[in-house]
């Protein structure tokens, strides 16, 4: 495989998880996602908001990559 062609087909991207505390004894996991380079931040609340978001970032990402 091509170097830039695999370049195309792979996304940097960071994930942080915390546990946060919502009530006295009542925790909920939060997060947030960080795409590279352009720095683009999203938050999540629970994990099964996590792999939609993800999948929503990379479709954006891999349309501006095909606009550009």
């Amino acid at each position: 495989m091509q170097d830039s062609n695999m370049r195309s087909r792979s996304h940097l991207f960071t994930v942080r998880v915390w546990e946060e505390e919502i009530r006295t004894d009542q925790t909920e996991w939060r997060g947030k996602i960080q795409l590279f380079p352009n720095g683009e931040v999203r938050y999540f609340r629970d994990w099964p908001a996590l792999v939609p978001l993800l999948i929503q970032l990379l479709a954006e990402a891999q349309s501006n990559h095909t606009q550009a």
